[in-house]
């Protein structure tokens, strides 16, 4: 690290370090500056001038803009002169000839930069009163976000994070002088999977949010800070609600993950929380197929009869477990407890069908992190389409790429949000990735850079399924391969918020809780001496358990926060499985798709209704706090498999999220040494475990899986979209029709052949379904989105018919 350099503010000197911008320097020391367009997390600008500064130099004093201006030894500065105050003074002097004075109805009010300074720095009146200028208002620029253009002030924060962070430049300024304003370009919205970080910079209340606008004031406002589980980056997040209804989510600045960005599905992703659809009451399935309310102890009373008469008719094995990714580790942990020492079975699966081998993801050798992006020299992205799956991950390989000098290379079946970036790119037919690797191992032909370039560590691989009709297998011989470079690691990819710390607690046939091989006996053993004895028999993962009770081996299922029929990559088959199911008992806040195929509902409280911890993608353990109660009658999971477990007469003595937490602290391997007090004083931004004082006991090392290219006269490619048909986006007002629906994606060439343009219909495996061309997949390929509103389940099938409709 450079030498530290001394500067004099206000008299005052003080050490900074080098080639910063005198904005911050002087803000770390204790001096804040006043400023508009300035952003920590953007290019400084000097657009607005409000942050003028008096600097010493040769020349004598020079009023500078402080964010512009890197600091250098010996500088001197004033920030408090006659000069600075009077510039002050006259930047909000203009600024506000024209801004509208409706501070009582604006949402800003009570949290502007520009009130707020107006205040602390302004002249006190205006010598201006000529009448203001006028805009419509508000003009919605897209559906989550509207625009007051008369409030805007010009600091350009909005259009520089648009084009420098998010890569969407959707919006920008027109016009010329007295006439510029922001807009969106013709016909085209502000359809960006990022558009609420806009919002929350903007330092005036030009942009509001849709499902925010009118609905509190800041001092009404209860504020707690959390985690998001709509992916499993691990945002950081403060949740503020109001009158016990959650109201929004600001993304907090945490270097580790998210740099205080979101996803719009995350941001806005909350409303699910609120909906009239919501469970309050448990429910009980009749004679006649319709649902009941029912009585805690009455629904507890009947799930504890049938799974008791399941286990003694054919034994622990017939019951399984599904779900448990959605929820907090405390939950997780119960649900896995529950299943292997009140059950006695091994069938548990957090995944879907959808995901990798759980030993690969939770104990891989050598993860990488995300902050591992910021140093990283090459960074390989064989995996979904970051923008669709981990927008904040996404947002940090760009800046990687794009600020830090970073060599990206991609590879996918399709265009992705990173390929204006990358400096590879390389396109496949699904089924022929293991050609693709060994020609990228090999150097050969075109991807000879791209493997020259991995030959310059240190490298990150984010690496996972490109879509669900990649074999899973694919992933672990790309981490075989990148583990052989020089300084080279791994972060695998798995879906749904909080998977990694359903698998650290044990929700997988092949792992006990802490990243503990359930096949070892020492492992076994210790667990015994805390929960009991444990089941001998071999467990079924999320595959086995749906073909478990199509073929009547497997009679019970549990389903904790899962919708099989909606995530398992063949849905058809989750179907059968449930309606052969002899009982279902579901833990859920909807009637999902699968949740309607259960006998006994149980109502599960939302992650904002209760405490916890997550852990993410690198294995950061953080906390999510309760703000709000939950609706009616609604429980915490842990809570509910602890009363179920004294319906069935082992309980579990499970008294509180933080005294299982301690629990999980003494028997997870992996989590020795963590406490709840370390996470909430001493490591607000989570801390990676293991830690120091824990251990692993599994280290996973993928082997070279020589997979065999697979050939196809068309192949499927399906993979997941930011919105979905997924339950909880189906019940957020603002989001629920932003889904793109279905579709079918094909080369110009390939619809040719086929007899159909653009905006067409082909018949996919008896599917009617819009054409749309891409010509960015590779010959011969097709692809669908998953799960969108009236698509088809295509399964994971790799081989796909089409033909035109006649």
């Amino acid at each position: 690290m450079s030498e530290l350099v001394t500067i004099t503010v206000n008299g005052v000197e003080t050490q900074v370090t080098p080639g910063q911008m005198l904005i911050k320097a002087c803000e770390d020391t204790g001096t804040y500056i006043p400023r508009f367009c300035y952003h920590p997390r953007m290019n400084p600008v000097g657009m607005c001038r409000m942050c003028l500064v008096e600097v010493e130099g040769p020349r004598g004093i020079m009023l500078v803009p402080s964010c512009t201006m890197p600091v250098n030894d010996g500088m001197i500065v004033h920030t408090e002169s006659d000069t600075v105050v009077k510039a002050q003074e006259a930047i909000l002097e203009f600024l506000l000839i024209n801004h509208p004075l409706d501070c009582p109805v604006c949402d800003k009010g009570g949290e502007c930069p520009l009130q707020d300074q107006t205040m602390a720095c302004g002249p006190g009146e205006s010598r201006f009163v000529e009448e203001k200028r006028h805009y419509e208002k508000p003009m919605p620029i897209s559906d989550l976000v509207l625009l007051d253009r008369e409030r805007c002030i010009l600091c350009a924060r909005c259009t520089r994070f648009s084009e420098e962070i998010s890569g969407d430049p959707l919006i920008e300024f027109s016009g010329r002088g007295n006439e510029t304003q922001i807009q969106t370009f013709p016909d085209l919205p502000f359809s960006s999977y990022f558009s609420g970080n806009t919002v929350q910079i903007c330092p005036v209340g030009a942009l509001t949010a849709v499902p925010y606008r009118f609905r509190a004031r800041p001092w009404d406002l209860q504020a707690v800070g959390s985690t998001c589980l709509h992916c499993t980056a691990g945002d950081s997040i403060s949740v503020q609600a109001s009158q016990n209804q959650v109201l929004r989510f600001m993304g907090v600045d945490n270097d580790a993950t998210n740099h205080g960005w979101l996803t719009d599905k995350c941001r806005f992703g909350f409303e699910y929380l609120n909906s009239p659809e919501r469970l309050t009451t448990p429910l009980i399935k009749d004679d006649s197929g319709e649902f009941r309310e029912a009585s805690w102890s009455e629904a507890l009373g009947v799930v504890a009869d049938r799974l008791g008469a399941i286990i003694e008719s054919d034994g622990p094995e017939a019951i399984a477990g599904l779900g448990g990714a959605r929820g907090t580790n405390e939950d997780a942990y119960a649900f896995s407890k529950f299943m292997r020492s009140v059950i006695g079975s091994n069938h548990v699966d957090a995944q879907l069908d959808d995901g990798l081998d759980p030993q690969f993801l939770a104990a891989l050798a050598g993860k990488a992190r995300i902050s591992d992006l910021e140093s990283a020299k090459t960074i390989l992205v064989w995996g979904p389409d970051l923008k669709e799956e981990l927008g904040t991950l996404y947002l940090r390989v760009r800046r990687a790429a794009q600020e830090l000098g970073a060599t990206l290379i991609v590879v996918h079946p399709r265009a992705t949000g990173l390929d204006d970036r990358a400096a590879h790119k390389f396109t496949y037919r699904p089924g022929s990735g293991p050609d693709i690797l060994k020609r990228l191992a090999a150097g050969m032909e075109e991807y000879a850079d791209a493997r020259s370039a991995l030959n310059e560590g240190p490298v990150v691989a984010i690496v996972g399924r490109t879509g669900y009709t990649e074999d899973p297998r694919m992933a672990e011989a790309v981490a075989a391969f990148v583990r052989d470079l020089p300084n080279a690691r791994v972060l695998p990819i798995a879906r749904r918020g909080n998977v990694f710390g359903a698998l650290d607690m044990g929700l997988a046939p092949t792992l006990l809780p802490g990243r503990v091989s359930a096949r070892s006996d020492a492992g076994r053993a210790e667990l015994a001496e805390a929960w009991g004895p444990l089941p001998e028999h071999t467990g079924s993962g999320a595959a086995g358990i749906i073909s478990g009770l199509e073929s009547d081996e497997i009679k019970g299922l549990i389903l904790v926060g899962a919708d099989p029929v909606r995530d398992v990559p063949d849905a058809h088959m989750a179907q059968r499985g449930l309606e052969a199911a002899e009982f279902v008992v579901a833990i859920d806040l909807f009637l999902s798709d699968s949740v309607q195929h259960a006998d006994v509902v149980l109502p599960a409280l939302g992650a904002t209704e209760k405490d916890g911890t997550v852990t993410n993608v690198e294995g950061r353990v953080q906390r999510i706090n309760r703000i709000t109660p939950g609706p009616g009658q609604a429980r915490a999971d842990w809570s509910i498999l602890d009363d179920l477990s004294l319906a069935l007469g082992a309980p579990m003595g499970l008294m509180s999220s933080a005294t299982i937490t301690k629990e999980i602290c003494s028997v997870a391997p992996a989590y020795r040494g963590l406490t709840l007090e370390t996470l909430e004083w001493d490591a607000k931004d989570g801390v990676v475990v293991p830690v120091a004082e824990a251990t692993q006991p599994l280290e996973y090392v993928p082997a070279d899986s020589r997979l065999a290219s697979e050939e196809a006269a068309f192949v499927l490619h399906s993979a997941r979209t930011l919105y979905d048909d997924g339950v909880r986006l189906r019940n957020g007002l603002s989001q629920h029709e932003l889904a793109p629906g279905a579709f079918v994606s094909v080369r110009m060439d390939d619809a040719l052949s086929l007899g159909v343009g653009d905006g067409g219909i082909l018949v996919v495996e008896d599917h009617d379904m819009t054409v749309r061309i891409d010509n960015s997949l590779a010959p011969a390929t097709a692809y669908v989105p998953f799960n969108q509103p009236n698509g088809p389940a295509l399964g994971a099938k790799l081989e796909v018919k089409l033909k035109a409709k006649r």
